[in-house]
Order: C-alpha cells, then structure tokens, then sequence
C-alpha cells in the first residue's frame, strides 16, 4: 500500500473517529435532555405551567406572564441545561464575560441538542412555528444572520424526520 493510500486511509478513520465521538455525545444528550423537569423544583412548576402554555403563543403578553410565573423553575433549569443560551449568562464564570450573544459560548453539540428542544417546544403549541422562533430569538439572544440561516436549514433538515408526536400528545 502507498503511504498515501495509508494516510488517506487514517484520515477516514479519524474523521469516523470523530464523528463517533458527536454522535456519542448526542445520545448522551437525548438520554439526559430536560431530566431537571422532572425534579423539584422544577416539577411542580411545570405541572401547573405546561397545559397554560399549550394555548399561548410563543412571544406573546399571555406566554410572558405565564413565564414570570414560572421563574424560579426556568432559572434552575437554565443553569444546569447548558442546551440553553441562558445557561452562559446565569453562570457565575460567565458573569464577567462579554459577549455579542451567549450562543457565541454554546458548542455545536449544545446547539444541536437547542434547535431539536425549540423544534420539539413549537409542536407543543397550537400555532408553534420554528420559523418564526428563530426569528424571534435572534433578537432575543442577539445571534447574527449566519447562525440563524445554519439554524433555518437545519429545521427544514428536521422537517424532513419523522415526528412520533403532535402538540396534543406533548
């Protein structure tokens, strides 16, 4: 075999490497996503919440109240959910930091498992648009044009998959 040959070889098998550590990581968070909801003192605050948030829509007066009602519950839950821009701004290791947007701190493994979470939110709700929240969350989270197109197309990607469930089930 030439050493070409070879080294192109090793090259397949470290980019299969890697890819096998993302896809690991992944799994690792679909098994783990959100299990703080399940916890206190989360729980409760999520038994009350989630069927008033089913009938709002995302961004409007009706679903900001209802999340200044559920505050204590979604700052625990962004401080240990790092899928969550949150998650860099309420870190005291954060705090300091400058930042256009704290999706600029995220990994691509964290916006992955992020896009999949506000995709799997827009069914829960009646009127859920992906689109429109990642409209909306440019401006919330202050993320430029060329992430919010690479999160545009990986929605129209998720799409394309197969949904088990729909708002009424989630």
């Amino acid at each position: 075999m030439s050493n070409a040959r070879f080294k192109t070889m090793r090259h397949i098998e470290t980019v299969r490497n890697y890819l096998s550590t993302v896809v690991g990581a992944l799994l690792v968070r679909g098994q783990e996503h959100d299990q703080t909801k399940l916890q206190d003192p989360e729980v409760e605050v999520f038994e009350i919440y989630t069927p008033k948030l089913r009938d709002c829509t995302y961004g409007s007066e009706e679903y900001k109240k209802n999340m200044k009602g559920m505050q204590v519950a979604i700052n625990h839950h962004n401080l240990h959910n790092r899928h969550h821009p949150e998650f860099y701004t309420l870190g005291p290791e954060y705090a300091a930091k400058c930042f256009n947007s704290p999706m600029e701190r995220m990994s691509l493994i964290d916006l992955i498992e992020m896009i999949c979470d506000w995709k799997a939110a827009t069914l829960r709700h009646a009127d859920g648009d992906i689109y429109k929240s990642i409209e909306m969350n440019q401006e919330r989270f202050g993320y430029g044009d060329e992430l919010k197109r690479i999160l545009i197309e990986t929605a129209k990607y998720l799409d394309k998959s197969f949904v088990v469930h729909h708002a009424e089930e989630s």
